[in-house]
C-alpha cells in the first residue's frame, strides 16, 4: 500500500469520529504487518471499547514481533474484562508457544469466565498437550459455553488419554455440547470415538448428526 494511503489511514484514526477509527481499522486488512501494527497502536487506549476491542482482535491478525508482549501486557493488567477476554483470543490467533503460560494463568487467576472461557479456546489453538489437565477442570464448569471450549480444546490439542472424559458429554442436554463433542472426536481416530460417532450420527438434532457423520468421513480419510 502507498504511503499516502497509510497517511490517510492515520489521520482516520485520530478522527473524533468513532466510527471513522473503525473504519480506518477495517482497512488494514489490506496492509502489511509491518505497516498495520504502527497504526493499531494508536488506539489501543481508546476511549471507545469497541474501537479497542477491534485494535486488540487485529494484533493477532497482523502479527510482529511486538505483539506477543502487548497483547500478553492487555491480557494480565488490563482493569477491562472483555478486553482481557480479547487478548487471549488474539493470543490464540498468534499460535505462539510462548503464549502458554500467560494463557495458563488467565485461567486459573481471572475471575471473570469470559476471559477464562477466552483463554481455553486459545489453549487449543494453540495445540499444546500440557494444557490437558487445565482443559478437564474447565469441563466441570457449571457453565456449558467453557464445557463447549473445553471439549473442542481436547479435541485440538489430540488428548487421546481424555477421550473417556469429554465422552460423558454424549448425552448431555445442551446440543452444541453434543455438536462440540462431534467435531472434537474427528480428531481421535479410536474405536471409542467411532463408536461414539456413530451414536451422535442418530443425534435427534440435525447440527449434530452432521457434525458426526463429517467427523466420521475425516477418521475414514485417515485410514
Amino acid at each position: 500500500m502507498i504511503s499516502t494511503d497509510l497517511e490517510q489511514i492515520s489521520l482516520q484514526l485520530e478522527s473524533e469520529n468513532s466510527r471513522d477509527r473503525l473504519l480506518a481499522l477495517a482497512s488494514l486488512r489490506q496492509v502489511s504487518a509491518e505497516d498495520a501494527v504502527p497504526l493499531i497502536k494508536k488506539v489501543l487506549d481508546d476511549e471507545i471499547l469497541q474501537v479497542r476491542s477491534m485494535a486488540v482482535f487485529a494484533l493477532g491478525v497482523k502479527q510482529t514481533d511486538e505483539c506477543y508482549p502487548i497483547l500478553v501486557k492487555l491480557l494480565e493488567t488490563d482493569p477491562d474484562y472483555g478486553i482481557r477476554a480479547d487478548a487471549a483470543g488474539a493470543l490464540g490467533y498468534l499460535q505462539d508457544p510462548r503464549a502458554y503460560e500467560p494463557l495458563s494463568r488467565a485461567f486459573y487467576e481471572d475471575t471473570q469466565w469470559l476471559v477464562r472461557f477466552s483463554a481455553a479456546v486459545s489453549l487449543g489453538n494453540l495445540g499444546d498437550v500440557r494444557a490437558k489437565n487445565l482443559l478437564l477442570q474447565a469441563l466441570e464448569s457449571d457453565e456449558t459455553v467453557m464445557q463447549q471450549a473445553a471439549i473442542a480444546a481436547i479435541g485440538e490439542i489430540r488428548a487421546f488419554d481424555a477421550i473417556d472424559e469429554i465422552l460423558r458429554f454424549a448425552n448431555s442436554e445442551d446440543w452444541l455440547v453434543r455438536q462440540r463433542l462431534a467435531q472434537a472426536l474427528g480428531n481421535f481416530n479410536t474405536e471409542k470415538s467411532i463408536s461414539a460417532l456413530k451414536f451422535l450420527a442418530k443425534d435427534a438434532q440435525s447440527q449434530v448428526r452432521e457434525a458426526a457423520l463429517f467427523s466420521l468421513n475425516l477418521l475414514e480419510q485417515d485410514n
